[in-house]
This record gives structure tokens, C-alpha cells and sequence, in this order.
């Protein structure tokens, strides 16, 4: 029988919500988005349960007497699953487990249970599994150290001396360079495919945001596409990459200040990528490093936020921080405020039809409504200006490295400025897992096909 460690949960049914207030802004924001996310992933929650600390528990992370509330709760609702809006150690995990009497599972665990459910391409699928297999390789730890160790020998599972969590490790180990391996060979053709955009002299734009910010909308405004839309978390996980032509939305032609003749369009590719959101797993970031990469190779990123969204700043933020972290924070950015339709007009800071420049006079926000249409145009304009000075600037002779905005700066400024407001929910990764689990409590953690 073929070996499986990463098998998608769904959830389904009700699942009770556990929230801990360390002192955090926009706790309830960040509530409602963790119903959002356990609605994605299928299931209802029926109950929340909220409280503050300074700092987690080191045995159960909410405390003894949380626990109880969470475990009535549970009976309560007939709930069959407990959703923490944090990162649980796995000791953390299990001993709610023994009281509550039902599955728990952490932020991570729910995350990867949706991607897991929404990958769709060969190259999605392996993707995530290599992130589910990278997420349990940090929860196989001292499981299996009071068991007896194996005896080696021809025909007998395991080295000579070889543990239980060995076997595991091992196991896994392997399983994850294999992951690799397919998905560098699928690099190698994403490479390929880049390398024909660069040299047809292709303007490179890619779509980042937030998850569920309309990225997959505006996209299929811009190019006609259907690609899947939902009103919901991680719709979509694969990149999509069409080609479009921005152009003088007036005429066929246009004219500079100077009545200089400038090409009528451009030739854009356009790519839509998987969104982002607070605390993404780290395993997920690398793991979508290949899709990632297009953003990455992108000679412009439209930053697409919900601006009806009372946490746009924040999200804004975290978005910055993991383009930091893939090497692409000195890309330049059009911020992209969509869903204005969802405004009043009086929460609106500029015009619908009104762009913000720089002090270079470039582009860097636009306000447009994906859904209806509004302001789409506007944002084409901005496209075909970007591209327009790439292509004066590659004719002068500079490389891509010098066509960019530092981004990183006001990466770093922001990352200053919310420093303060740094989730706590990073819990303590040291602390003493001296209660081991039993054989049977880590198999059903360590299922297989």
C-alpha cells in the first residue's frame, strides 16, 4: 500500500472558533477572517470562544480553564472539530485533544486542509502536498522515542536500529525529495516559458493581493478569461497567464507632450497568481516558490486590495512582507483599490476617476471596480505608461534592475510601522514537550493510502 502523509481533512460540520486576544489590533477583523477560512475549508463554525492572555499556555496554549469552556462547547454544539486561530505546538494539539474529545487542528492545518481541496493543476497538487509534507515533518517530534527500537535485517522495514519516528522521518524525507524533483522539472518549463516572453520583448505584469481581494475578477475584466471566481478564500491557486494588448483607448495612436509619435500598444502578458494572507505558512511560501516565481520575473505587479475591507492596511502589509521574502519587495507596484462599488463615496479619498502619481509622475494607485467595469480603463492606461517607459528605457540600454522603484524601502518603513502591532500568535517554539504521545494518537496523525 502506497504511503500518503498529506491527505486533505475537509472539514466539514460544525467546528467551534478559539480566539486569543494578546493584545493584538483588529482582533475581531482577524475573527471574522478565520470564519471565512473554516467556511472555505467546508465547514460551519457553530461556536466562538474568545479570551486574553499576555502569553500561551505552554502545555494547552488558552489554560486549563479555557479548555473546559472549549470542551463544553464542543458537547454543546455536537461539534466534531476545534479550529485555533494560532499556531499550536504539537504537545499543545494533543493535550486539547484529550479533553475536548474531538479533532483540533491550528491556522497552518487549516490553511493547507484548503489548499489541499482547491489545487486543481499537477503542478498546484504537488505543491501543496510538498507543504503538507514540510508542515508534518515538524509534528513528527519524540513521538515514538519510548518505543522499542527495530530490529535490521533483510525484508524488515527499517535500518538496523531504526525507530518508529526514524521510519517516519525517512519516509517523509524521501517522499519530500521527490516533490522536489517533479517540481523542478516543472520549473525548467516555466523557465522555458519566461525566456520566450522575454525574447518576444513581452511586458510582464503580474497580479498579487490579499486573497479574496478580486484578483481573479480584475483579471478576467482585463483579458476576457473565465477563470474561476468565488466570494471566498483561495478560489483559485493556479496561475493563469494570458496575453493582452494596451492601447490608446481613444484612438489607435497617441502622442507624447513633445507630439511625438509613441507605438499604439503593447504587448502584456499578464499572470494571475495565488493570493496571499496573515501568517501564510512559511512551508507554503516556499513550496509556491515556482508559481511564485512569476511575480518574481515580473516587470510590474498590480497590487490588487479590498478597499472595502476594514483590514486593507494591514493586508497591504503582509502582502508587501511576503514579496519581501521571495526576493520581490524592488519590483515596481500599482496599488490597485478594488471593490470601490462597496464605498460610499464619502469613504472614498480620491475620485473614482482620479489616479495617484508619484513625484516622478508614474502611476501608483488606481481605483477601479473589477466587478462592474469602473475604472478598468484607467488602469490600462497606467499599464500602457509602465510599459511605454520600460520600453524607452530597455532602448537606452539599461537592464530590468534599473526600471524599478525601491519598494523595499517602503517595505521596510512599513514593517517599522507595524512592529508594534506584530501578531503574537508566533507561539513559544521551546518550550518543554516532556508528555509524550502514545502510538496510536500519532498513526491517526500519520495516515495512509
Amino acid at each position: 500500500m502506497k504511503p500518503n502523509y498529506a491527505p486533505s481533512a475537509q472539514p466539514q460540520g460544525a467546528a467551534v472558533l478559539v480566539g486569543i486576544d494578546f493584545s493584538e489590533p483588529l482582533f475581531e477583523a482577524q475573527l471574522e477572517e478565520a470564519v471565512e477560512l473554516i467556511s472555505s475549508a467546508g465547514a460551519n463554525v457553530a461556536s466562538t470562544i474568545t479570551g486574553k492572555r499576555h502569553k500561551p499556555d505552554s502545555a494547552t496554549f488558552v489554560g486549563s480553564g479555557k479548555v473546559e469552556e472549549i470542551a463544553a462547547a464542543v458537547e454543546h454544539a455536537d461539534a466534531s472539530l476545534v479550529v485555533f486561530n494560532h499556531q499550536l505546538s504539537p504537545i499543545q494539539i494533543r493535550n486539547v485533544e484529550k479533553s475536548v474529545g474531538v479533532r483540533v487542528i491550528d491556522r497552518t492545518d487549516l490553511i493547507l486542509d484548503i489548499f489541499a481541496q482547491r489545487a486543481r493543476s499537477a503542478e498546484g497538487k504537488l505543491q501543496v502536498e510538498l507543504a503538507q509534507m514540510q508542515h508534518l515533518l515538524t509534528r513528527l517530534v519524540r513521538g515514538w522515542t519510548h518505543l522499542e527500537r527495530q530490529r535490521g535485517g533483510i525484508g524488515v522495514r527499517g535500518g538496523p536500529g531504526e525507530s518508529q519516528l526514524e521510519i517516519d522521518r525517512r519516509l517523509v524525507g524521501d517522499r519530500i525529495k521527490r516533490l522536489k524533483d517533479k517540481l523542478k522539472k516543472l520549473q525548467r518549463q516555466r523557465d522555458t516559458q519566461r525566456s520566450g516572453r522575454a525574447r518576444s520583448d513581452t511586458f510582464s505584469v503580474s497580479i498579487v493581493g490579499y486573497t479574496n481581494a478580486g484578483k481573479s475578477t480584475l483579471f478576467n475584466r482585463l483579458t476576457g478569461a473565465t477563470a474561476y471566481v468565488a466570494d471566498q478564500l483561495f478560489a483559485t491557486l493556479d496561475t493563469t497567464t494570458r496575453r493582452i494588448y494596451v492601447g490608446d483607448r481613444a484612438a489607435n495612436h497617441e502622442y507624447d507632450h513633445d507630439d511625438n509619435y509613441v507605438s499604439p500598444k503593447f504587448n502584456v502578458a499578464l499572470s494571475d497568481t495565488v493570493g496571499f494572507i496573515r501568517n501564510l505558512p512559511h512551508g507554503l511560501v516556499a513550496a509556491f516558490h515556482a508559481t511564485l516565481t512569476e511575480a518574481l520575473e515580473a516587470d510590474l505587479l498590480l497590487h490588487v486590495v479590498d478597499a472595502s475591507n476594514p483590514m486593507r492596511d494591514q493586508q497591504i502589509f503582509e502582502v508587501n512582507k511576503v514579496l519581501t521574502e521571495i526576493g520581490a519587495a524592488a519590483i515596481p507596484q500599482i496599488t490597485v483599490y478594488n471593490k470601490i462599488d462597496r464605498l460610499d463615496m464619502g469613504q472614498m479619498s480620491t475620485p473614482l476617476g482620479a489616479v495617484i502619481r508619484d513625484e516622478d509622475d508614474k502611476i501608483i494607485e488606481v481605483r477601479v471596480s473589477a466587478k462592474s467595469g469602473a475604472g478598468v480603463d484607467l488602469l490600462r492606461d497606467a499599464m500602457r505608461e509602465r510599459a511605454k517607459l520600460a520600453q524607452s528605457i530597455k532602448g537606452d540600454g539599461f537592464d530590468r534592475g534599473e526600471f524599478t522603484q525601491n519598494e523595499e524601502v517602503r517595505a521596510t518603513a512599513e514593517a517599522a510601522h507595524y512592529a508594534n502591532n506584530a501578531d503574537n500568535e508566533v507561539n513559544n517554539e521551546h518550550q518543554d514537550e516532556a508528555i509524550l504521545s502514545d502510538q496510536a494518537h500519532h498513526r491517526a496523525h500519520l495516515e495512509v493510502h
